[in-house]
């Protein structure tokens, strides 16, 4: 199927994901479109495809039935409307917006209208690794949750560019909101809602007015509690690993506590339950799985598209992601414990 790619910052890396396993099996990459118009003659020559300065002379291609839109989170609903209206369906990324208002009525607008709007976090289809930590609970009869803890890792050094990533309003606790939200949303899927949240953040080494280091404190609503904790200061090789500590009245299970091999901690999920029989004996099991969080389902958007299936959109997951995102934003300016607001 013909696609094109909207947003050639991020989307660059979005352009060599499409000419790799999975995605080129399914999609084609068939245009770009960026409102820098030598940024977008540049890329368009290199993959010997279409080029589009604006992105409402793209929607008029009859030839592009699916759009991969990868701007900024910032008013992301308003450009989605525009290509649901073009009749366009559209694979996005996190975050998926800075209002949770904007992203419901955008989903509900597109399962109402028989569009197709996906995005790697959360996930249309549930990932094999949280699968297997639902397959455990019920299994090894876990219980209650009682306390979870995230942990992303980067090393970046960046400059500031003028883009949202140097807008503490539209960038709060930065490393959360831009690399923690893949924890955000599995835990918020593993534990259910949150009902308040906590935040600490400070600049270390960034060029950018934006935090580098940041840490969640979150109250679920069933009363368990939980932390993410995220920094683009630490180079250890475990990027991006999303670990994840999940403890529970009868167990505990890890996921990705590493050490993996340099840079290699994203691509694959390893498990670990720890548990006991009652008898004082411990019990442990591992399993391991190439897939990392928040890679794009790619098959599933195909297979979406094509078959007009709308009720793979978790709308209700990522709407309350973004609602604990809004609570984050307001806890980082006033150091106090601010609720999460629900629609």
């Amino acid at each position: 199927m013909p696609i094109a790619i909207v947003g050639l910052n991020f989307g660059r890396f979005i352009l060599e994901a499409l000419a790799r396993e999975p995605a080129n099996r399914f999609f084609r990459l068939a245009a770009v479109c960026d409102t820098d118009s030598d940024k977008c003659t540049n890329f368009a020559r290199t993959w010997g495809v279409k080029a589009f300065s604006s992105l409402d002379a793209l929607l008029t291609d009859p030839e592009i039935p699916a759009i991969g839109l990868f701007t900024g989170p910032e008013g992301r609903a308003d450009l989605l409307r525009k290509i649901l209206m073009a009749g366009k369906d559209v694979m996005t990324t996190k975050p998926f917006e800075r209002s949770p208002t904007a992203a419901q009525r955008i989903l509900e607008t597109a399962r109402a209208q028989g569009r197709i709007i996906h995005l790697n976090s959360p996930a249309p289809r549930v990932t094999g690794y949280l699968e297997k930590i639902h397959s455990w609970r019920e299994d090894y009869a876990l219980g209650r949750p009682i306390h979870c803890r995230g942990e992303v890792l980067a090393s970046y050094r960046e400059a500031a560019d003028g883009r949202w990533l140097d807008d503490p309003a539209a960038c709060p606790a930065a490393p959360i909101f831009r690399l923690g939200i893949y924890v955000l949303n599995d835990l918020i899927h593993l534990f259910g809602p949150v009902r308040d949240v906590q935040v600490q953040s400070s600049r270390l080494f960034t060029g950018r007015p934006t935090a580098d280091t940041a840490q969640l404190g979150m109250t679920f609503c069933n009363g368990a509690l939980g932390s993410i904790f995220s920094t683009f200061c630490v180079d250890s090789g475990q990027y991006y690993a999303n670990s994840l500590i999940l403890h529970f009245e009868r167990g505990t299970i890890h996921r990705n506590l590493g050490p993996f091999a340099y840079g290699m901690a994203g691509a694959c999920s390893r498990l670990r339950l720890i548990t006991t029989d009652g008898k004082n004996n411990t019990i442990t099991e591992d399993w391991e799985q190439n897939e990392g969080a928040g890679d794009y389902q790619w098959e599933e958007f195909f297979r979406a598209v094509t078959t007009r299936d709308t009720s793979s959109m978790p709308i209700e997951n990522t709407v309350h992601g973004l609602e604990v995102i809004a609570a984050m934003a307001r806890a980082e300016v006033s150091h106090r414990t601010e609720p999460v607001q629900t629609s």
